[in-house]
Parts: C-alpha cells; structure tokens; sequence
C-alpha cells in the first residue's frame, strides 16, 4: 500500500504560480509512472495533466505545455508540479497519481482555484 498526500493547493490570480506537492508514503522508486491528473468543475472524468515514467520520459497536455513543468524527488518521495501562468480553466482539483504494477494510487485531491 502506498498513501499519497498533495499540498500546495489554493487561490491565485491569473497569471500567477503554484507548485504542488505529492509525498508518497513510502519509496516510489520502483513506480511505473507517476503523475498529476485533473477534475474540473462538472467534468465527470479525471484528465491527465503531467506524468513522468521510471526512465524519466515526461508527457503533458496540450493546455499546459510550457506552463507546467513536473519532476520528482526520489530521496523524499516526492512528486512536484510546478504551475506557471496560471489561466481560469486551470480551476480544478487536482490529484497525485502513482502506478506502481499493478496497483494504481491516488491522492485525495488538492483544490487550485485560479480567479480572473
């Protein structure tokens, strides 16, 4: 069993930057992929954000390309999301995902609410 737990959340203004956090409870070395994912207001589904695999390949969506940037701290077990010009539609809870196979974890969610 892994528990993740995100930080970092909250209110900014357009424009602005946040950088969330994902402490896993314990090593995440081993994991698959590991990830940020995004649910926004009367979306039904969760959305992929960022992820970053074992070899350190990195995906992002289209709508945060050159915005976002993820990357990970594997002495503390971290997985970081770095959020740069911040738009509205960034408004969402966001989620910690990690894969380690062939069990998939999630966070519980931290809110970013980015105001116009």
């Amino acid at each position: 069993q892994v528990q993740l737990v995100e930080s970092g959340g909250g209110l900014v203004q357009v424009g602005g930057s946040l950088r969330l956090s994902c402490v896993a409870s314990r090593s995440i070395l081993s994991a698959y992929t590991m990830g940020w994912y995004r649910q926004a207001p009367g979306n039904e589904e969760r959305e992929l954000v960022a992820k970053l695999t074992h070899g350190g390949a990195t995906t992002y969506a289209d709508a945060v390309k050159g915005r976002f940037t993820i990357s990970r701290d594997n002495a503390k077990n971290v997985v970081n999301l770095q959020m740069n010009s911040l738009k509205s539609e960034d408004t969402a809870v966001y989620y910690c995902n990690v894969l380690l196979h062939p069990y998939n974890y999630w966070g519980q969610g931290t809110q970013v609410t980015v105001s116009s």
